[in-house]
């Protein structure tokens, strides 16, 4: 009888374990503009993904580590990792810190004080609702001066290694390898990543011109992407997690299918 039991109990728990493994995994995406669609790599990564409705872009353009939260934004992701049992795990890549930086009312946080205590509540908030945190350095600019891409954002990267150092979570260096990777391009090449081509007095200095009032600005930066700046940054997001997360690498299409 002790035998049928501890049987039947064996069999109780290859059966859960069976139907946990067929549970899909989840990705979801939190951010700024260079994640968020449209501007950013985020759809281009959920592109990758097998199964499109499991990865979920919820970047939005023009967001920091602290508005992203105060405008409730976060809401819907505690929601969404409330919900999670469908799910076997749920993977909430953050990435912050373009506009985290000074001079952007409403949205730039301290360095110091401010910036490292959100990323890292939002890795504690994820993990008490059971999801794995995957925190993101911030991709990088694309600007040179004197043929040397410029990296203004590296004090933010900085902060973020710390933080998922000390909150025990998977990081992805996007703001180390997107630099490595820009620098020997030159600024040419750069631009060709951005959301349209470059207009051809973008680098002209502008004392002298004039500006006519309602004018559209040009849609040329080089912060956002355009469709080849997402496909060549979201592949690297995602060369990025299959490194930091072994256990994610089948949960992408193969890359004839990408």
């Amino acid at each position: 009888m002790k035998h049928l039991i501890t049987s039947l109990a064996a069999a109780t728990l290859l059966a859960s374990a069976a139907h946990a493994a067929d549970k899909p995994i989840r990705f979801i995406l939190v951010g700024d503009s260079t994640m968020a669609s449209s501007s950013g790599y985020g759809d281009a990564f959920c592109a990758r993904v097998n199964h499109a409705n499991t990865c979920i872009n919820l970047a939005k353009g023009g967001r920091s580590s602290g508005s992203f939260r105060a405008e409730g934004r976060w809401d819907e992701v505690e929601g969404l990792l409330r919900g999670a049992a469908a799910y076997r795990t749920t993977y909430v890549l953050i990435q912050f810190g373009h506009n985290d930086q000074p001079g952007k009312p409403g949205r730039s946080t301290d360095l110091k004080t401010e910036f490292p205590v959100n990323m890292a509540r939002y890795a504690q908030e994820v993990k008490a609702l059971g999801g794995i945190p995957v925190l993101l350095t911030p991709l990088t600019r694309r600007t040179f001066k004197d043929g040397i891409l410029e990296n203004n954002l590296a004090p933010w990267a900085d902060v973020i290694r710390a933080t998922a150092n000390a909150q025990k979570t998977p990081l992805l260096d996007l703001n180390a390898e997107s630099y490595a990777a820009v620098q020997p391009m030159g600024q040419d090449e750069a631009d060709t990543l951005a959301m349209v081509p470059r207009p051809a007095d973008y680098d002209t200095p502008a004392a002298g011109k004039v500006e006519v009032a309602g004018a559209a600005r040009t849609a040329f930066d080089r912060t956002h992407l355009g469709v080849k700046g997402a496909a060549y940054f979201s592949r690297m997001v995602m060369e990025e997690v299959k490194r930091a997360i072994p256990e994610t690498s089948d949960q992408f299409k193969p890359e004839n299918e990408q």
